[in-house]
C-alpha cells in the first residue's frame, strides 16, 4: 500500500536506548521518523518501508537525505506476535510496535548524513544496524569531521563501534591543520567517543538536570592514527614523501613509510626503503634497510656567470 502523509514515524525499531554521543551511528537510540516528500509505501510481505521524494530518516542525532529511502525490518527477537493488519492507511504502522526492529536501511540518489558535527556525501549509502557500519559508494565521496575531511573514489566505509573509517580508491585525507596523506587504501581510527553517562539526554532530547552538557566535538571523537597502503603519498610544506605503505600518529604528528619510498624536495630526489616524516615540522629523513645504502640525485643550481672587469689603471688600462 502507499501512503501519502509526509511523516510516517516508525515503532518497529530497536528498543529506546540511552543516546550515544557518537558520530554517524544508526544502531543506537529510538524510533526512526521518516518524511518524504512524493509518499511512503508499506510492503508488509516483504517487511519493507519505502520513501520517496527528498526522503528523510531521523534517528537520535543522525538525519538520512536521500532521492528514496528503504527499511527492511524483520520480527524482533521475542518480541510480541503482531496484531492482525488493519485498513490501508499510516495508522497501520502502529500494529507493529513492539513487533520487529529494523535492521538496514539504504539511501540512494544525492544522499547527505549528518550529526551536529560530522557531514558524508555520496551517490548511495547503506547502513547496517546488527554491524553498526555504513557504506558509501558513488562519486565524490567525502566524510568531514572536526578533526579531518576524508574522500575517496571507490567506496568508504565508516564502523561507529569500531571507532574506523575505511576509504579506497584514490583516498585522500587532509588534516584540519592542513596535512594531507592520499593512497589507494586509507584506514582511519579515532578515539571512543563521549561516555553514554555524559552524553545521556531526556526523551525529548534535553540534558539532564545536573548533568553537564556534551561536547559535541568530543561525541565525534579525535583522530588518532592512519594507515595507508598502496601509493602512499605525504605532502609537507618543502617535501613530498613516497612510499608502498605508512602509518601516521596524529598525536605525535609523525609518519612512517616502507617500500621503494623516495623524498623530493625540488628537483632533488632520494630514495630508500623507509622514511620517518615530522608532519608538525616538515622534516623527513630517510632511512636505508640492513646492508642496504640511500642513494640520491641531487641538482645543484647553476651559478650566475662572472661579470667581465672593466678596463682601468688597476686591470692594466691606460687612464
Amino acid at each position: 500500500m502507499t501512503a501519502r502523509a509526509v511523516l510516517l514515524t516508525l515503532a518497529l525499531l530497536l528498543p529506546a536506548t540511552a543516546a550515544m554521543a557518537q558520530g554517524i551511528d544508526l544502531s543506537h537510540g529510538g524510533p526512526i521518523a521518516i518524511t518524504a516528500r512524493d509518499g511512503i509505501t508499506w510492503l508488509r510481505a516483504q517487511k519493507e518501508v519505502i520513501a520517496r521524494g527528498h526522503a528523510t530518516a531521523v534517528r537520535q542525532n543522525v538525519t538520512v537525505i536521500g532521492h528514496r529511502l528503504t527499511a527492511w525490518y524483520r520480527p524482533k527477537p521475542g518480541g510480541a506476535t503482531p496484531a492482525p493488519t488493519p485498513p490501508a492507511g499510516p495508522a497501520g504502522a502502529q500494529d507493529d510496535e513492539g513487533g520487529n526492529e529494523i535492521y538496514k536501511l539504504e539511501a540512494t540518489g544525492a544522499v547527505h548524513i549528518f550529526t551536529p558535527t560530522d557531514r558524508a556525501r555520496c551517490d548511495r549509502a547503506v547502513y547496517d544496524l546488527d554491524q553498526a557500519v555504513l557504506v558509501m559508494t558513488g562519486h565524490n565521496l567525502r566524510l568531514i569531521t572536526p578533526d579531518d575531511v576524508l574522500t575517496a573514489k571507490h567506496d568508504m566505509e565508516y564502523w561507529s563501534d569500531k571507532h574506523m573509517a575505511v576509504a579506497r580508491g584514490d583516498a585522500v585525507v587532509v588534516t584540519k591543520d592542513a596535512r594531507r596523506i592520499s593512497a589507494d587504501v586509507l584506514v582511519a581510527y579515532t578515539t571512543p567517543s563521549a561516555t553514554p553517562a555524559a552524553a545521556a539526554t531526556t526523551t525529548a532530547g534535553a540534558t539532564p538536570a545536573g548533568a553537564p552538557a556534551p561536547d559535541p566535538i568530543a561525541a565525534s571523537g579525535k583522530l588518532r592514527k592512519i594507515e595507508a597502503f598502496g601509493h602512499v603519498v605525504l605532502r609537507t610544506a618543502t617535501d613530498i614523501v613516497t612510499g608502498d605503505r605508512g602509518v601516521y600518529d596524529a598525536h605525535t604528528g609523525m609518519a612512517r613509510l616502507v617500500g621503494d619510498v623516495h623524498i623530493t624536495r625540488g628537483g632533488n630526489e632520494l630514495a630508500g626503503q623507509g622514511a620517518v616524516v615530522n608532519m608538525k615540522t616538515g622534516v623527513a629523513t630517510l632511512l636505508a634497510s640492513p646492508g642496504a645504502r640511500v642513494k640520491g640525485l641531487i641538482v645543484q643550481k647553476p651559478q650566475p656567470a662572472a661579470a667581465t672587469p672593466a678596463p682601468g689603471p688597476a686591470n692594466g688600462g691606460h687612464a
